[in-house]
């Protein structure tokens, strides 16, 4: 009955009065939608908040625990309570090398410049070679060589060239970095949608404006993707270049822990090198919200998944 009314209201109503009335019950249930949605966003990151902190409280509790009651030896595998005392004296009293502000510029220095310097370059050839079969075919094999080689063996040829100094660490950590970013460009730019080029090229464009305006910006998306994967290769490549030889860094503060036996210090180590990597990580998921703003959002991230 109702159903019959709201017809024969309806037939009573110009066309006009009907397409806005249309509009409204559209526009409400886009309202309605999309407030559904957000809700359900709100109450998934308040499950995942709190699933993360209970994981933590479970892993971290647990440990002093099984360390206070002997069932794990605290001599090996230290403890939270430790850890903190540790970090408190580095930061009140600084470390064997200095402050541990300057240890953690140094590393910073030496994984930012081989983060930069990785990333322009994995990102030139891979566009460079994803487009340029010939350069591909030729160059390919000796980048997969050179990329089999243990970084460890890599570390040491550096030393001997560039000696014990920041180049070193900063070559190895481009190293690292290199390779993520470009096979990940390689890839995106050889999946790029070839019915875009061809109509760039109909419409007259050259091979640059094709490679700015169509190729990187299809191919951003994995080259954006690497770039998580990336930043913490930069810091292992500085931490590892340090343990090789360094007279500062947090590397060579992780090596003086555990040549006095001190696990306590190298996980105090690890939760500095973790703070850096999650402000990081911060900071490269908003760079990568603007370089991809123009693109439309997918299911997952409507569904804030």
């Amino acid at each position: 009955m109702a159903i019959t009314s709201q017809s024969k209201e309806r037939q009573m109503q110009t066309p006009d009065q009907i397409r806005s009335a249309l509009q409204s019950e559209i526009a409400a249930d886009e309202a309605t939608v999309t407030a559904r949605a957000l809700r359900q966003a709100r109450k998934r990151k308040l499950q995942v908040n709190a699933g993360r902190a209970l994981l933590g409280v479970l892993v971290v509790g647990g440990w002093q625990l099984f360390a206070q009651w002997k069932i794990i030896d605290p001599f090996f595998f230290g403890q939270p309570s430790g850890i903190v005392r540790q970090l408190v004296d580095w930061f009140q009293h600084g470390t064997s090398f200095g402050s541990i502000w300057s240890q953690i510029g140094v590393t910073m220095e030496e994984a930012l410049l081989g983060f930069v310097y990785g990333v322009l370059g994995g990102v030139v050839l891979g566009v460079l070679l994803g487009q340029v079969r010939f350069l591909a075919d030729v160059i390919g094999p000796y980048i997969k060589i050179v990329n089999a080689v243990p970084r460890i063996v890599l570390g040491s040829i550096f030393f001997v060239w560039l000696g014990l100094g920041t180049p070193a660490k900063v070559l190895l950590a481009s190293v690292l970095v290199f390779f993520v970013v470009f096979f990940n460009a390689f890839q995106g730019v050889r999946e790029v949608d070839r019915v875009f080029v061809n109509n760039a090229r109909v419409l007259g464009a050259s091979r640059l404006q094709i490679t700015r305006h169509v190729v990187l910006p299809s191919a951003l998306t994995w080259i954006t993707a690497s770039l998580h994967v990336a930043f913490g290769f930069a810091v292992i490549g500085a931490i590892v270049g340090e343990f090789l030889g360094a007279q500062q860094g947090l590397g060579l503060v992780i090596s003086d822990a555990q040549n006095h036996f001190n696990p306590n210090g190298v996980f105090a180590a690890m939760v500095i090198i973790a703070v850096i990597a999650l402000t990081a990580e911060s900071g490269i998921s908003f760079l990568e919200k603007k370089l991809l703003a123009w693109r439309p959002p997918s299911s997952t991230e409507v569904a804030g998944i």
